[in-house]
């Protein structure tokens, strides 16, 4: 049956295989510190939250969640962010010593490769390149950590926190000293740039990293899909950045000195790119900024990294799309080469379904459970662009508002790349021209 599957079909259910192993892990008595079975919805939404590097729970997890089901989420959090299938072909390769042109393709478009070649040498720079990352995180975070607990508690911290912001997941322990998320740090420099560094290199996607270091930091020689990423991103955060200090430096930011002012409003920033910690309470934020987070939320991070969202590469080719076509200019140019129009009309599908559903999501949970629309639209902003930003409604929902946030959260890890994969597919249609219509727009 499996081999019958199209590669997008084999990723998609990689990804659900795994939520449903985590969920079963995580529901066994072992992995409360109760000792008791968890509810099969509870593990079944932490599961999904951890394997598609969200960070939205229904319970706390460090206060529900024993060590033992911590490390559950922390593996699943780790197969999510690099790709299941990306894991397998590793072990693949440390048996067989070779891969198949079959166990190629399927890497290729876990990690967005469009490129033919190199596909085992990609495949290591991908693992050490990520053990590199989270190691450097781990080392940062010890300072801090070490200093508050003992040796290995410390380091635990470290590598748990460490490995969740590389991943984008945004879960958590730290309960566990008194802090909602990184609220205890929001005047700490080395935690806040730390995590910030890590979230936006994980965001960046592996291609990224390999075209950055090919051309040895120079700008003109980036491939188009890593000045677009590297632009955009930078954008992003910068304009992110701006909107969120001016609007909330005399409101959630209200008690905080101005350089804490300046550097929470970054991290804000940074943080929306799908990764789901927060240093300042999300409930505090005005209506405008919780606007702009949800946007923020679902553009997301870039293709084949470990961030979700419908991709900055995506938004970028729709913006600049739409500033050609008021310009009447027919084609779609970016850094002087000419994007495709296949591409173009790709990108507003995607745009168009990832704020589809989550105004759907958000209708439908503000018709089933007593909350506000925007409230609601901030949760499946957060969840089908795999953020776990909350205002704090995520553990207070019924059970079929949390299918609908457990939808999306799949749809969300999955639903971009699946997309784009599936127009991308050829099939076998008969030619057939159909006669123009016309029909008046704008």
């Amino acid at each position: 049956m499996f081999k019958k599957l199209t590669y997008t079909q084999k990723i998609a259910f990689s990804f659900l295989v795994t939520i449903f192993i985590g969920a079963f892990l995580l529901c066994l008595p072992i992995s409360s510190k109760e000792g008791q079975w968890t509810p099969f919805l509870d593990g079944l939404f932490t599961a999904t939250s951890a394997t598609c590097v969200t960070g939205l729970a229904v319970v706390d997890t460090f206060a529900y969640w024993s060590r033992f089901g911590q490390v559950v989420i922390l593996c699943l959090i780790q197969i999510g962010g690099l790709g299941f299938m990306t894991l397998m072909i590793a072990f693949t390769m440390l048996i067989r010593k070779q891969v198949s042109l079959h166990d190629q393709l399927l890497l290729r478009q876990s990690t967005g490769n469009n490129d033919g070649g190199g596909i085992p040498k990609l495949l290591k720079k991908v693992l050490l390149g990520t053990l590199l990352f989270e190691g450097v995180g781990v080392v940062l975070l010890m300072i801090r950590f070490c200093g508050i607990l003992d040796f290995g508690e410390g380091l635990y911290y470290a590598v748990f926190h460490s490995v969740s912001a590389f991943c984008n997941a945004g879960f958590d322990i730290l309960s566990g000293l008194g802090s909602s998320s990184l609220s205890m740090f929001v005047d700490d420099p080395l935690v806040n740039f730390t995590i910030m560094f890590l979230i936006v290199v994980g965001g960046l996607g592996f291609l990224v990293w390999e075209d950055i270091l090919n051309c040895r930091f120079r700008f003109k020689k980036f491939a188009l899909h890593t000045k677009v990423v590297l632009v955009t991103t930078a954008i992003l955060i910068l304009s992110g950045w701006a909107v969120f200090y001016f609007i909330e430096r005399g409101n959630a930011f209200g008690a905080l000195s101005e350089g804490e002012k300046v550097m929470a409003a970054l991290f804000q920033s940074v943080t929306t790119r799908t990764a789901g910690f927060a240093t300042v309470d999300q409930a505090a934020f005005s209506e405008p900024s919780s606007i702009v987070t949800v946007i923020l939320m679902l553009i997301g991070g870039s293709p084949g990294s470990t961030a979700g969202g419908l991709k900055t590469t995506t938004f970028a080719v729709l913006v600049v799309g739409t500033f050609c076509c008021a310009r009447n200019e027919e084609q779609t140019v970016m850094f002087k080469r000419s994007i495709e129009p296949n591409v173009v009309r790709e990108a507003s599908a995607i745009v168009s379904i990832y704020f589809a559903a989550a105004i759907a999501g958000a209708i439908a949970i503000s018709i089933i459970e007593p909350v506000s629309f925007i409230r609601a639209l901030y949760e499946t902003g957060s969840a089908i662009g795999t953020v776990g930003l909350s205002m704090g409604l995520t553990p207070s929902l019924g059970s079929a508002a949390r299918m609908i946030l457990i939808l999306l959260m799949y749809a969300g890890r999955i639903g971009g790349l699946s997309f784009v994969l599936a127009l991308a597919e050829k099939r076998k249609r008969v030619p057939l021209d159909r006669p123009m219509g016309k029909i008046l727009i704008g």
